[in-house]
């Protein structure tokens, strides 16, 4: 059927020009703060809210949004509302209950009430081996995990406890003796920033050769990380990137004292996707696979991640050099000709 006769059947057809170009699924940032975070030093360093150019610039279509190392002022009511407007504006959002601590927070009294109950929480937050956490016991870890998946069962989610991860020697150690004599699969359990120490990540590799799932931060470790993988030949459909978007990124002296202060952003998955081919470390559609389909199937996000039929109309079209030209979301053109045709409510 040529455009003539489409435009006759569909009067408000779009056609975008995607001559020598390809075409991948549109990005799933499976962490992304995109409420705000931070806060290590004080007030003033509360990081904003995320606008939605943001993600449509990284060729970003879906976010799963969480809380950072502040649970007190940042509240899981306002990270909800937060996933439900970037939504009405375009994205597809999904949201973590929790924080870096455990007890853990909910909006409905507990973890698996709002797994079950809110349709936008897919699993919980927890952080490990970190000077900020809570250190929790492993009964507490083990405790937690199984209501996630339990309530994963009754919801009909997959159920995943996302584990922001230190530098603390203690790395993996508290999930692996979490894991020792459960039937819970390993891959309910996604460690992200495995690529923050050496160490971390050799546990990390093992996790995933153990049948785990890994997750690691777009930054400038992220291709040694990969490597990593690839020379352990780890399954890499395990394996996803992410950007800590809208995250503090505070550096600490050898002391633990805030020394310097800066923000995550979305565009990192791009650099790294870019720089990894160039590189010739993998393929496009490797690295692509770690931000969209690998994350679709490791949270268990319906109809995304992938170019089929019965999918979400969610994909980017990248330049031969690799620049994104074209980003569609939910069917809507978002970005056209490497500018944003749609705009946050309050984005000038």
């Amino acid at each position: 059927m040529d455009e003539l006769t489409l435009r006759s059947v569909f009067p408000d057809l779009k056609v975008l020009d995607a001559g020598g170009c390809k075409v991948v699924p549109g990005f799933i940032d499976q962490h992304n703060h995109f409420n705000g975070a931070g806060g290590e030093g004080g007030p003033e360093f509360r990081t904003p809210p995320a606008e939605l150019s943001s993600f449509l610039k990284a060729g970003v279509t879906g976010a799963v949004g969480l809380l950072g190392t502040d649970g007190v002022s940042r509240s899981l009511e306002e990270l909800l509302a937060k996933a439900r407007g970037l939504e009405a504006e375009g994205l597809s959002t999904w949201i973590y209950t929790g924080s870096y601590r455990i007890p853990s927070p909910a909006m409905t009294g507990s973890t698996m009430r709002d797994m079950v109950l809110i349709d936008k929480v897919i699993g919980v937050k927890m952080a490990l081996s970190d000077h900020r956490c809570s250190h929790p016991s492993v009964q507490e870890i083990r405790r937690l995990v199984s209501d996630v998946r339990t309530a994963g069962m009754l919801s009909g989610k997959f159920g995943v406890v996302c584990v922001h991860m230190g530098s603390e020697s203690s790395g993996l150690s508290p999930i692996r003796e979490a894991l020792r004599g459960l039937e819970v699969p390993p891959g309910h359990f996604v460690p992200t920033h495995v690529g923050r120490t050496e160490d971390l990540l050799k546990e990390a590799v093992d996790l995933v050769l153990c049948g785990g799932r890994a997750d690691i931060t777009a930054d400038g470790r992220a291709l040694g990380a990969i490597e990593a993988f690839l020379r352990a030949g780890a399954d890499l459909s395990s394996v996803t990137l992410s950007s800590d978007g809208n995250g503090s990124l505070p550096k600490f002296d050898d002391r633990k004292r805030l020394i310097g202060m800066a923000m995550g952003s979305p565009r990192s998955l791009m650099e790294r996707i870019k720089s990894a081919v160039d590189a010739g470390l993998v393929p496009l559609e490797t690295v692509v696979a770690m931000v969209t389909s690998n994350v679709a199937d490791g949270l268990g996000l319906r109809g995304k991640g992938r170019l089929e039929r019965g999918y979400d109309s969610d994909l980017v079209v990248l330049t031969p050099d690799l620049a994104i030209r074209h980003v569609v979301s939910r069917g809507r053109v978002m970005m056209e000709d490497g500018e944003v045709a749609v705009k946050g409510i309050f984005e000038n």
